[in-house]
């Protein structure tokens, strides 16, 4: 960065604090996570797998391939069984399809046509919102 020196100094600062303090407003938080019982999160994890599994089910059955996923709240999946290509246009076009969302995985990557036929949904929902989401994608792919 190039700046007077009293504004150079204050990013340095910022960036000192941001670098080595990552989060600290969190901390507090996960002070008191880390004060819960063991069974508060057994019961968090047999949630997010048993959602994981509903909506990794529910996108094979509408015709998806599914990668399921072993640690994020996200299910990725490749749309060319679909017979389509275009992660973003997918993507785009999905709402007024099936009023569902989804991220084109192209997005995060560096050569965006590696990752053109790949789109990720997110189950961390309520199961209810799940179960009729699958439905509106069964029906899309019907």
């Amino acid at each position: 960065m190039t700046a007077a020196p009293g504004l150079v100094t204050a990013v340095r600062s910022a960036k000192q604090f941001l670098t080595y303090v990552a989060s600290g407003p969190f901390q507090y938080a996960v002070a008191e996570a880390l004060a819960l019982p063991d069974t508060y999160f057994a019961a968090f994890r047999a949630d997010m797998q048993a959602k994981r599994d509903l909506l990794a089910s529910g996108l094979a059955q509408a015709g998806f391939e599914v990668f399921r996923p072993a640690g994020t709240y996200f299910v990725t999946t490749d749309i060319r069984p679909l017979g389509e290509t275009d992660g973003f246009a997918f993507c785009r076009a999905l709402p007024e399809r099936a009023g569902v969302v989804a991220i084109p995985n192209a997005v995060f990557y560096d050569h965006r046509e590696a990752g053109a036929p790949f789109v990720r949904f997110a189950f961390c929902k309520r199961a209810e919102v799940l179960e009729e989401a699958v439905q509106r994608l069964k029906a899309l792919a019907g």
